[in-house]
């Protein structure tokens, strides 16, 4: 069973193999999706409490979900990254026929996800949204609450 051109691109073990890191990499982008929007009503709540309360330092503690959540999610995206590349090998073995029983069911990240991190938390798909979180928290702070914003 070893032979390696048992495996093909039909074959039963690898359409599950296949079908296992496409399951992660969807779950790891729902886990970054889920990132963001926790951190937005979280960070909302905070700024209705600074609203209310007329205390503009209150804005700053939504500083701490919103940052939190930043480096989540680049951990998310890092490993969503990270399975892409496995599977991207995984299919490359698969067509040029050296796909062989260890490859098989073999479920790592295809790079170090420390390094993948610190490629993630340079993405867009992280710093424009928590850059304008972000920026927004600081000039609801800076401009003492939202209450000076609209009066």
């Amino acid at each position: 069973m070893s032979n390696q051109t048992e495996f093909g691109a039909g074959h039963e073990a690898v359409k599950a193999h296949l079908s296992i890191l496409q399951d992660i990499i969807r779950r790891m982008a729902g886990n970054s999706a889920s990132c963001k929007n926790w951190c937005v009503l979280l960070a909302a709540a905070m700024l209705i409490l600074t609203a209310r309360t007329d205390t503009p330092a209150y804005a700053l503690l939504a500083l701490l979900p919103t940052l939190f959540f930043l480096f989540l999610d680049a951990y998310y995206l890092a490993l969503e990254q990270a399975f892409r590349h496995s599977y991207n090998d995984f299919v490359r073995k698969l067509h040029n026929g050296a796909v062989a029983l260890t490859d098989l069911y073999v479920v790592r990240p295809g790079r170090p996800v420390g390094q993948q991190m610190r490629v993630s938390l340079r993405s867009t798909a992280i710093w424009p949204f928590y850059g304008a979180l972000i920026l927004t928290i600081l000039l609801v702070w800076q401009f003492d609450g939202l209450k000076s914003l609209v009066a």
